[in-house]
């Protein structure tokens, strides 16, 4: 590590000599500048992030209130339960299970904040080391996702300035690929990504030449700033003036695309071709695929290339379960590893878009770091939106969780994965196992021969014996794997039936990740990408296969790998497995938001989202990965497990609340208390 003191051949003799300081310190300015390659002072040895505690003057207040806290409950509640209320009995009871009730969830949310943490990412250390100028970029490829179901309730404009920001992004334009999911298979949505990829071959190189933040064409132009700060081109103000004519222009052919689509014709929707739309009924209709942008999509206005990008929509057919966002997640994996194989995820919701351009970056620093790599699953962003009220009257902006609760999981295992603005490793969704370190090793040793004393069926030992020959190598290490020749495997599969086995393909991973020897084949490539000699038109016809409703039947889809069915909240439960397995999270929070989206505006609809989350938590608690007992014996750390366990429970606090909450009527007209008859001591402890 770099230290603060000068070489012994610059250090001043005289202190009191103001020539040799400057001398001095002007050699050391020099010296860090021609840093050697073997210097202890290497830039490729530069940290990329580092871990900040928080103040002991912070913290110490804060766990000290909570220990007094702590003191007191337990004094009072010494003193309730031991002077019970024999006239008013079943009133006494009912307060003291509630503030038993209370207490616990309070201990429960305080004691994963006990260690927060802050972090800090070093760009230009991550430039240095894997994208240095004039050489070809060795950053990790990175797929993006983009959900989207109902362009009605979901504007398409804002799906647009979200893929927009996204095409623009501060990362090497072959190494980004865009996928936007179309789950109501409506023509909207694609016509909509049509127009937004013209609109992106001149809107694209405008940000990148002007280095314009945020990259959303609504967004920027509505931004109530000087947008003249820091721009010095003298064309800056003529490019920006012809840009916001362009977007007008494409805000009216959107619009007007919105207002064709509120009346659905009789005969369904046609194509500009005249064919008709194939997803005509969203509930019924095959796979479609179609790019838009990328080596095959022409360039942008200055003949340079643009990212990838695709529009997604699976296959549907009555009679398959679906599993809503988690199964379109899932598919879009599929689909991506088959296409571009980015080793890194990242999803965002449709009205979420970058307002940080190097965001990618950011998340970089964690997951191309060689101590983070093997061991974290995902770098977790916060929510930060538009369009809150200035009093916040809806409390959209939810500062206790971003701000505090998921500072201090960081300093546990890490953030819990909130849905959207997250980086994920695609190993973690394949339901790898981490790199695990040399103490962790003994430890995982010794828990596996006690798990070994017990009784466990064939499938499950397979299944640890595969996943302990992948630790050896590294969590989906660059290992051969066994497969049959595509044009054997396409002959098995023609001959298919459900009810034939699945080991079409050996090694039995034809159960663990379904018929498709083109994905399977890249689950072994960490780095992700696919060889060069890849065939496009066969590559597209395995993408459409692997997107068809049948393809999960038999598989480990939604149990282990991807994104887990089971819930409304799938991603507390993805994340959940994720943490059970031994993986790490980070929680990145750059200076400038990496994302930014819409809030609910209205009662209503915040109200709708607040139980929607509190029905995902009680899902989650009922079901067999609650996390009260699931991954006993396993890597979740105990202080992990109370947050997830708090997670769940949440919502059963509104029960002993209402209660509560009726206790002081039904005192009032019964003429009963749930405290003694007034004294001193009665007193001091109500």
């Amino acid at each position: 590590m770099a230290t603060d003191e000068a070489p012994n051949g610059f250090s001043p003799k005289d202190s009191n000599s103001g020539m040799n300081q400057m001398v001095t310190q002007y050699a050391l300015d020099m010296e860090e500048i021609s840093l050697s390659g073997n210097g202890r002072d290497n830039p490729l040895d530069r940290p990329l992030n580092r871990t900040i505690s928080i103040p002991s003057t912070h913290l110490t207040p804060y766990r000290v209130v909570i220990i007094i806290r702590l003191i007191v409950l337990v004094f009072f509640f010494q003193y309730r339960i031991t002077h019970p209320v024999d006239r008013a009995y079943p009133l006494w009871l009912i307060s003291i299970i509630c503030e038993i009730w209370f207490a616990l969830s309070w201990i429960l949310d305080q004691f994963p904040k006990w260690f927060p943490i802050t972090r800090e990412t070093y760009l230009d250390a991550l430039a240095m080391r894997y994208d240095r100028e004039g050489e070809s970029s060795q950053l990790a490829p990175i797929d993006v996702f983009v959900s989207t179901v109902d362009p009605l309730k979901e504007p398409p404009l804002a799906t647009a300035n979200t893929v927009l920001s996204i095409l623009a992004v501060d990362y090497p334009v072959d190494k980004v690929s865009c996928y936007v999911s179309d789950d109501g298979s409506a023509m909207l949505t694609f016509e909509t990504l049509m127009q937004t990829a013209e609109f992106a071959r001149k809107w694209v190189p405008f940000c990148k030449k002007y280095d314009i933040e945020p990259r959303a064409p609504e967004h920027y132009f509505s931004k109530k700033i000087d947008y003249l700060k820091d721009k010095l081109q003298p064309s800056f103000v003529k490019q920006r003036r012809i840009m916001k004519r362009a977007y007008d222009d494409f805000k009216v052919s959107i619009n007007a695309l919105v207002a064709k689509a509120q009346k659905i014709p009789d005969e369904g929707w046609v194509m500009q071709d005249g064919t008709p739309w194939p997803g005509n009924n969203p509930r019924d209709h095959p796979g479609m695929i179609q790019m838009f942008l990328g080596k095959n999509g022409g360039p942008d206005i200055n003949g340079n290339e643009l990212p990838r990008l695709f529009y997604i929509s699976r296959e549907k057919r009555p009679g398959f379960q679906h599993h809503k966002k988690a199964g379109a997640m899932n598919a879009l994996v599929r689909v991506s590893a088959v296409l571009s194989n980015g080793a890194f995820l990242l999803n965002v919701d449709c009205d979420h878009y970058f307002n940080n351009s190097k965001a990618l970056r950011e998340a970089m620093c964690f997951l191309m770091d060689p101590n983070f790599r093997n061991r974290t699953c995902y770098v977790q962003f916060p929510q930060r939106f538009d369009g809150i009220d200035l009093h916040d009257r809806y409390a959209n902006r939810n500062t206790v969780f971003f701000d505090i609760n998921l500072k201090g999981q960081d300093g546990l295992q890490g953030p819990v994965y909130v849905g959207t603005g997250c980086c994920f490793n695609r190993q973690a969704l394949y339901g790898y196992h981490p790199v695990l370190k040399e103490e962790e090793r003994k430890t995982d040793s010794i828990l596996k021969w006690c798990r070994g004393l017990f009784p466990t069926n064939k499938r499950e030992t397979v299944k640890d014996k595969y996943l302990d020959e992948k630790r050896a190598h590294g969590a989906g290490a660059d290992t051969e794997l066994p497969l049959f020749h595509k044009e054997d495997a396409a002959e098995e599969l023609q001959g298919f039936e459900e009810d034939e086995p699945l080991l079409v393909l050996q090694g039995g991973l034809g159960e663990k990740f379904g018929l498709s020897p083109a994905f399977i084949e890249t689950t072994s490539r960490k780095e992700g990408g696919i060889p060069d000699s890849s065939d496009p038109a066969s590559l597209l016809k395995e993408a459409v296969h692997v997107i068809s409703c049948g393809y999960e039947a038999k598989t480990e889809w939604g149990k282990e790998i991807g994104w887990i069915y089971g819930s409304v909240t799938e991603d507390i439960l993805t994340g959940f497995k994720m943490h059970a397995r031994g993986w790490i999270s980070v929680y990145c929070m750059p200076s400038r938001p990496a994302f930014k989206g819409s809030a609910p505006i209205n009662l209503s609809d915040r109200l709708n989202q607040v139980l929607r989350w509190a029905l995902g938590s009680v899902e989650i608690l009922l079901s067999r990965h609650c996390p009260i007992w699931y991954g006993y014996g396993g890597r979740l750390r105990l202080l992990q497990r109370v947050a997830y366990i708090n997670t769940a429970l949440y919502p059963l606090t509104s029960l002993p609340l209402i209660a509560y909450c009726v206790l002081p009527a039904v005192c009032l007209l019964t003429g009963k208390f749930i405290v003694p008859e007034e004294s001193y001591t009665s007193l001091l402890y109500t």
